[in-house]
């Protein structure tokens, strides 16, 4: 027996704030990977901190694609049959998102926007995005299961590497601000279109007499958890970049600043600056006194 699906029990609400999550996880991850890419080449001193902001990257894109999954699961709904979460496979589907997108960051961060990062930590990122998605769907039980359309299912891996390839090259290779919270804009619709996408393959069929489940975690009992711990990370992520200037800046902050110190340096001529900045003039050039 087939069950009837509605994907948007509360309306518009959980897409649009699904969406919100996804496009905050992108632009938190997407800006450390810039910081580290930028940073790293120029100041030695900073090498050092370049995995760090990779993984803090990687774990705010795989966290916020996680909570875009389950905050627009919240709308999914089977008619006849309860819903309930296995709890272990749905923290392994955020594990998994947050490790794949990691190679991937990890591959473009070190390497930059070469063509061989790029065709090697795109897809691998996209990947990750529809791993975490399928695997989270295999974390619903009820009294039937879920059959899917090969060419759909195919079509939603598509745009996950493909937009997440893009995105990784317009993080590292534009420069600015803007340019860099397009891709996130662009990854956020991306990962919600391969959601979406990919509950458009879905097909349920009920078993007979199906009328509810037993044992699990219920939507509601995992409605705190799930935005209390991915909300916390991605807010304390989001202050450690805001707190950055060059997380937030790119080459703009560090031009800047080397822009007025070279105005500086080269001063009037005849001069020279001391290291305060204050201006003294060069005996040498000046002529004996008669």
């Amino acid at each position: 027996m087939q069950g009837t699906v509605d994907g948007f029990s509360y309306g518009l609400v959980t897409p649009v704030v699904a969406f919100l999550m996804a496009c905050l996880g992108a632009a938190l991850g997407l800006r450390c990977t810039v910081r580290s890419v930028r940073s790293a080449g120029s100041d030695p001193a900073r090498r050092p901190h370049r995995a760090g902001w990779l993984a803090l990257g990687a774990t705010s894109i795989g966290s916020g694609i996680w909570t875009m999954h389950f905050i627009a699961m919240m709308g999914f709904r089977i008619d006849d049959a309860a819903i309930t979460y296995d709890l272990p496979l749905m923290f392994a589907s955020l594990a998994v998102a947050i490790v794949m997108v990691g190679i991937g960051i990890f591959i473009v961060g070190y390497r930059g926007a070469t063509r061989l990062a790029l065709v090697t930590g795109g897809p691998i990122t996209g990947l990750g995005i529809a791993s975490m998605h399928y695997l989270g769907m295999a974390a619903m039980a009820f009294r039937g299961r879920f059959a899917y359309s090969t060419a759909t299912v195919t079509l939603s891996v598509v745009i996950a590497v493909v937009a997440a390839t893009v995105a990784l090259w317009a993080a590292v290779s534009l420069r600015g601000f803007l340019p860099s919270l397009g891709a996130a804009v662009v990854m956020g619709a991306a990962v919600c279109g391969m959601h979406y996408t990919g509950m458009a393959a879905l097909r349920v069929h009920l078993h007979p007499g199906a009328t509810g489940v037993t044992g699990g975690e219920t939507v509601g009992s995992i409605l705190v958890p799930l935005l209390v711990g991915p909300l916390a990370f991605l807010l304390l992520a989001g202050v450690i970049v805001l707190f950055d200037p060059l997380a937030v800046a790119g080459d703009q902050g560090r031009n800047g600043t080397s822009g007025r110190t070279g105005t500086a340096a080269r001063g009037i001529p005849g001069q020279r600056s001391d290291s305060a900045g204050t201006p003294a003039f060069d005996t040498a050039r000046r002529p004996p006194c008669r």
